[in-house]
């Protein structure tokens, strides 16, 4: 363990206060810790201001008063911020961050894919935090989220090894689960990228992720074998979370296994609240860009620059990209472009 210190007595600085963020920093602020929100949606900054911040989730309702500011009105001065805005608006929140951060600040990337390269751009490597959040919410109204339950959190240093900051980090945010200081948090995240790859494909049919998983197997499963193939050229050792275990996917391990494997997700995604992934909320509800290209577009470089054939990973960015320009439709005849 490194002896990079905590910052003391800081405010934590949430930047994105949406479904992984504001349940983060509601739940830093239900355990004691004092905690800010800083987001660009003013009528999300309005409601916690004026109601608090509401966290449904299957354990009870979660009320807190913290403050919250637009990126205009935020304090000059950031300690410690925990990054949540999507993957496609990193680089303008570092943009914001970087000259705001103290030189005892530093920057933990609680967000899906791979930021913290970017994030190391602008701040350095030695003030980046590597961090993997698995966390099924989403903020169904301003100053509501509804959160699907406990998962898992993983916490290191982007430069390497574990820190005293990283420590204090995961104590902080033991109010919501039992963070892991980590020093293979890239594992995590490797991990996350293939059962992500899963979740992105269940958003081509518009039916529960569990069932859309569990009729299409073939399909997952080499999705996510493509993943592994570029992990294991990096050298990761895949990392293990709630349901999802990588190592029972892969292509050495026995039909049975495999099936069981998929058996025991399933049931666990049609176990949580959440039935339906981010992804498909952004195409449906809330007519948005998704984050996928985000997520895997620097998964397609990584494997052009090895050599390692992806096609599938391909098709499914395309297929996103054509369901957020409403040129194709929601069906099975999607996912039969992936098999």
């Amino acid at each position: 363990m490194t002896n990079t210190s905590s910052p003391e007595e800081s405010i934590y600085t949430v930047v994105g206060g949406g479904a992984i963020g504001g349940t983060l920093a509601a739940h830093l602020a239900a355990g004691g810790h004092p905690v800010q929100i800083v987001d660009t949606d003013t009528a999300h900054v309005a409601a916690i201001r004026q109601h608090g911040l509401k966290i449904d989730s299957p354990n009870g309702t979660l009320k807190t008063r913290l403050p919250a500011f637009t990126p205009d009105e935020a304090p000059d001065e950031l300690g410690p911020v925990l990054l949540a805005v999507k993957s496609q608006a990193t680089e303008a929140a570092m943009d914001w961050v970087g000259p705001r951060l103290r030189t005892d600040g530093y920057v933990a990337s609680m967000q899906n894919g791979l930021n913290e390269a970017t994030i190391a751009d602008h701040i350095g490597r030695n003030r980046t935090v590597i961090a993997f959040v698995d966390l099924f919410a989403d903020l169904v109204e301003p100053g509501v989220i509804k959160d699907g339950g406990i998962g898992t959190i993983a916490v290191g240093e982007f430069a390497g090894g574990t820190s005293n900051r990283v420590c204090d980090l995961a104590e902080a945010l033991s109010h919501w689960g039992t963070p892991i200081v980590s020093d293979n948090v890239s594992g995590f995240l490797w991990s996350k990228l293939a059962f992500g790859a899963m979740l992105t494909a269940s958003s081509f049919i518009d039916k529960d992720m569990s069932t859309v998983i569990s009729e299409n197997r073939t399909s997952m499963l080499e999705l996510a074998r493509e993943v592994f193939a570029i992990s294991d050229a990096l050298e990761f050792r895949l990392e293990g979370f709630d349901a999802f275990a990588p190592d029972k996917y892969r292509r050495t391990a026995p039909a049975t296994t495999v099936d069981d494997a998929f058996d025991s997700l399933c049931e666990w995604l049609a176990g949580q609240t959440k039935t339906r992934s981010g992804i498909w909320r952004d195409i449906n509800v809330r007519r948005r860009p998704t984050e996928v290209p985000a997520h895997y577009e620097p998964v397609l470089r990584i494997a052009e620059q090895h050599g390692i054939s992806v096609p599938r990973l391909r098709t499914m960015v395309d297929v996103i990209r054509e369901l957020e320009r409403e040129e194709a439709v929601m069906g099975d005849h999607l996912m039969e472009r992936i098999a």
